[in-house]
């Protein structure tokens, strides 16, 4: 049997009543229509930072870089060479394909890279410095040939960690850009920013409902709403434990759920405790309370398998497992956007340094879809090639017919042209009856 022990105050977190679209809409009508100018009005009224130029230059980017630390550079460096080599792992596993399907016909496809990536990096509230490596690094090494970058001011002020790491990460062009302004100008360009074929990278509600708007127009990695956390834990932890978890993902924002699911009832009575200990003192207590109290909930199975039941029905943006058989939850679930396997690991080390991708699917698109990796960069596109002229008339033969039974008779003489002008030559096949 499953219960709540505790159950969310709120039931989505998607709190969108039309208001934030029509708000994206008309901004980026104007984005559209007025371009640069545009572009400069908004980041005026919403970041406060007036430029003549929003793309910033060589010196400014080696301040940047020459801002940080040694410790903060080698940190840096570390968390890129983890994104950088799952990344490339995972792109070594594509391959191209060709293959004969028939004597003389030749199928295939090639793994081609987007050409034009436009990369959005937040920073309005934290400079997430994190959303550079997850983006600009895995469209590096899809191999796309152009990948900017677009990251807000942070306190009306350059965010330098994020320009730092974009450029470590490889951006052609960087620009300190935020909100919808951002997204529109990549998308749409104007007269110093050139368009993009695809854009990448989380944001607020404002940013992804531009995105949303946009898809079709450029291609985008998925759509993504509030942070999401999921743990599913056994009496093999702690409260503790538990709640550190939970509130660590809760403080993202006020709507962010944060949800447990165990077959404890002693756990799940010990993490209210803890989560109530941890609040009095966490830094990010006033986000992450409200996001518990609204959205916060705690699930208590009988059985394991009930567990993976209720996991796959949440179908969480970040799903931590810690159970005596957490390997159980990965041969057996299929909703989440990322896993997080024993008490070793967390959802925070696969945010900042793991090597996995932090773009992940939010409001249970995790049904359909996992989360950004190097292939979201790659269009696998097919080709074709007939090498024989009896092949050419076999294949001509059956699609004339097929056409046919469509009532495509255009589509038909295409084919049949091809048995005509090759058929003739057909010694190697037994042609299908009425061929000719």
């Amino acid at each position: 049997m499953i219960r709540h022990i505790k159950t969310a105050q709120v039931s989505s977190s998607d709190s969108n009543d039309g208001s934030v679209t029509k708000a994206v809409e008309a901004l980026l009508a104007k984005v559209e229509s007025g371009g640069d100018k545009a572009v400069r009005e908004l980041s005026v009224q919403f970041d406060k930072l007036d430029r003549d130029s929003y793309r910033l230059t060589k010196d400014e980017i080696a301040t940047t870089i020459n801002s940080l630390t040694k410790r903060e550079r080698e940190d840096l460096d570390f968390a890129q060479d983890q994104v950088r080599r799952f990344a490339q792992a995972q792109k070594d596993s594509l391959k191209d394909l060709e293959i004969e399907t028939l004597p003389g016909v030749v199928l295939g496809h090639r793994n081609v890279p987007i050409q034009n990536v436009g990369c959005y990096v937040p920073g309005g509230k934290y400079p997430l410095l994190a959303s550079a490596h997850m983006t600009v690094l895995t469209a590096r090494v899809a191999g796309c040939e152009r990948v900017i970058t677009c990251a807000p001011p942070f306190k009306g002020k350059i965010s330098e960690k994020i320009v730092a790491a974009q450029a470590l990460a490889g951006a052609d062009e960087i620009y300190c850009l935020g909100g919808v302004q951002a997204i529109a100008a990549m998308a749409y360009g104007t007269e110093t920013i050139d368009a993009v074929d695809m854009l990448a990278g989380p944001g607020n509600a404002y940013v992804a409902e531009a995105k949303r708007l946009l898809f079709g127009k450029v291609g985008i990695d998925l759509f993504a709403g509030p942070t999401e956390t999921l743990v599913i834990a056994d009496d093999s932890v702690d409260g503790e434990l538990v709640a550190t978890d939970l509130l660590g993902q809760a403080e993202h924002g006020i709507n962010s759920p944060a949800v447990l699911i165990t077959n404890s009832e002693k756990l799940a009575r010990d993490t209210l405790d803890e989560i109530k200990r941890l609040l009095a003192i966490l830094p990010t207590a006033e986000i992450a309370s409200k996001a518990w109290e609204d959205f916060g909930e705690i699930i208590l199975c009988d059985t394991i398998d009930e567990m993976v039941s209720e996991a796959d029905r949440v179908a969480s943006e970040h799903v931590q497992v810690m159970t005596r058989d957490p390997d159980y939850f990965l041969n057996k679930m299929r909703n989440y956007g990322a896993l997080f396997l024993g008490a070793r690991t967390n959802v925070a080390f696969g945010d900042k340094v793991i090597g996995t991708n932090h773009t992940l699917p939010t409001n249970k698109a995790a049904r359909y879809t996992g989360g950004l990796w190097v292939g979201k960069f790659l269009k696998t596109c097919t080709y074709q090639r007939i090498e024989t002229d009896e092949a050419s008339a076999l294949i001509g033969a059956y699609g004339s017919r097929l056409c046919l039974m469509e009532g495509f008779a255009g589509h038909a003489e295409q084919a049949n042209i091809r048995v005509r002008r090759y058929g003739r030559k057909n010694v190697g096949y037994a042609m299908p009856a009425d061929a000719s």
